[in-house]
């Protein structure tokens, strides 16, 4: 099993990458939040659980999932 799918950016497939893009983007909108001293909207951590459970979701497609050849077509 080849555990640099799970951290590897190169290796990473489209839900692992939007779950980590999600995160850094939560985390901004967060802090920008913060230095303007507003107050979060509710419910706003949700997001990160969201994108927790959207990055083991592709992890697991990535790990255990048939590899596929991306897509390009065959012709025999």
């Amino acid at each position: 099993m080849d555990f640099s799918k799970l951290y590897r950016l190169n290796a990473l497939n489209s839900f692992q990458y939007i779950a980590l893009v999600g995160v850094v983007m939560s985390a901004g909108a967060q802090l920008v939040i913060n230095l303007l001293n507003q107050p979060e909207p509710k419910g706003y951590n949700w997001l990160y659980l969201c994108w927790f459970v959207l990055y083991v979701l592709g992890s697991l497609l990535n790990l255990f999932g048939k590899p596929n050849d991306g897509h390009h077509h065959h012709h025999h």
